[in-house]
């Protein structure tokens, strides 16, 4: 009985990890990471997982452009995040850091958005 408990022990634990082997955890670049760190968003967001506020992942599925996210930086519209309590804005993140976390997080859907391209004036004729 107790081989065959321990067993089933071992067994469960094995399976266990793999599992989590196969949801591996997104790598935050460390250049990202610092500026994460420094302007205290892993104090509530985190790439994969629900802390306090969305996982980055579940940001870039909502299809902002960079300049959208870094606005929701400064001015969160809770609205957008039913289930979440609201965000505080983070006026102190410097535009150049804000914008760098905007294009990583759009990163984690498959690439960066962008603001559209304006189109080009029409030519005057002669």
């Amino acid at each position: 009985m107790k081989k065959t408990f321990g067993m089933l022990i071992a067994v469960a634990l094995t399976a266990l990890i793999s599992v989590s082997k196969a949801q591996a955890q997104t790598v935050i670049p460390d250049d990202i990471k610092a500026l994460l760190q420094k302007n205290i968003c892993l104090a509530c967001h985190n790439p994969d997982t629900r802390l306090v506020g969305p996982p980055y992942k579940e940001v870039a599925k909502k299809k902002y452009t960079d300049a959208q996210i870094v606005e929701l930086i400064y001015e969160p519209k809770p609205e957008h995040w039913p289930g979440y309590p609201p965000m505080a804005a983070l006026k102190n993140v410097p535009k150049d850091e804000a914008l760098k976390i905007a294009a990583w997080i759009n990163s984690l859907d498959g690439g960066a958005k962008k603001a559209p391209a304006k189109k080009p004036a029409p030519k005057k004729k002669a």
